[in-house]
C-alpha cells in the first residue's frame, strides 16, 4: 500500500544547517574551521545536545579541554544561530501544499531541546507539524529505534502508512527496516517528484 502520511526529517531537509556558516567569520581560513570541526567541536561532540545533554555542560566540558579555543567554543551556543543558513530551497513549499491538500504531516528531528525553539522563532513553520518528536526533548536519537517508535507511538499510526524522509542514509535505513517508506533526500525536486508518484501530493498547473 502506498503511504499516507509524511515524516519529515528537519536539518538538511527543511533547513540548510552547517557549523562551518558560523566557524568562517571567526576564523582565517578554510582549512582552519575543517580542523576545528573535525578535531574540537566535532560532530560526535554535537550529537550529545541532539541526545538531550545542556549546552552549559558540554561547552564546559570542552572549554576544559581546550582553553586555548574558549572562545571559539562558547561561540558554538552564544552564535548558534549563524549556523542557519535559511531554508532548503523549495522544501517547505512542499510541506505547505502538503498540509494545504490534508495529509498528516510530522517530523523527527535530532536536534537540542534548546536550540529548536531558536530555529522555530526563525522558521515559523517549523511549527505546522502534526506531531513531532526532537531528540533533545525526548532523549532519543536517530538512526537508533527507539526514537521512531515514540513517534509511532504518539501519532498513533503504523509506520507502512507512513513516508519518511531524511537525507541522511543510516537514519532512512533504520526507518526502512522498521518497515516505514523512506526517501533519501536529494532536492525538493526529486521530493516532489516522489510526493506526486505516490499520490501524496498533486502536480501544479503549468500556466
Amino acid at each position: 500500500m502506498n503511504p499516507t502520511i509524511v515524516v519529515f526529517d528537519i536539518g538538511g531537509v527543511l533547513i540548510d544547517w552547517n557549523p562551518a556558516y558560523l566557524y568562517r567569520q571567526l576564523m582565517a581560513d578554510e582549512a582552519a574551521v575543517s580542523a576545528f570541526l573535525a578535531e574540537v567541536c566535532t560532530p560526535a561532540w554535537n550529537e550529545q545536545f541532539d541526545a538531550g545533554h545542556p549546552f552549559a555542560e558540554g561547552v564546559a566540558e570542552l572549554v576544559a579541554k581546550h582553553p586555548e579555543k574558549a572562545d571559539l567554543i562558547e561561540a558554538y551556543w552564544l552564535r548558534w544561530h549563524e549556523m542557519l543558513g535559511g531554508e532548503v530551497a523549495g522544501t517547505a513549499g512542499l510541506l505547505g501544499r502538503l498540509k494545504a491538500g490534508g495529509v498528516p504531516v510530522h517530523a523527527i528531528s535530532n536536534w537540542s531541546a534548546e536550540t529548536y525553539p531558536r530555529a522555530q522563532e526563525i522558521f515559523p513553520f517549523l511549527g505546522s507539524f502534526d506531531v513531532l518528536i526532537v531528540s533533545g526533548r525526548e532523549k532519543l536519537i536517530k538512526p537508533h529505534a527507539p526514537i521512531f517508535e515514540r513517534f509511532l507511538e504518539r501519532a498513533g499510526v503504523r509506520a507502512e502508512e507512513c513516508l519518511f524522509i531524511d537525507d541522511n542514509t543510516a537514519n532512512v535505513a533504520a526507518a526502512a527496516a522498521l518497515g516505514f517508506h523512506t526517501e533519501h533526500f536529494r532536492n525538493s525536486e526529486a521530493l516532489e517528484a516522489r510526493l506526486i508518484a505516490l499520490g501524496l501530493l498533486a502536480a501544479e498547473a503549468v500556466e
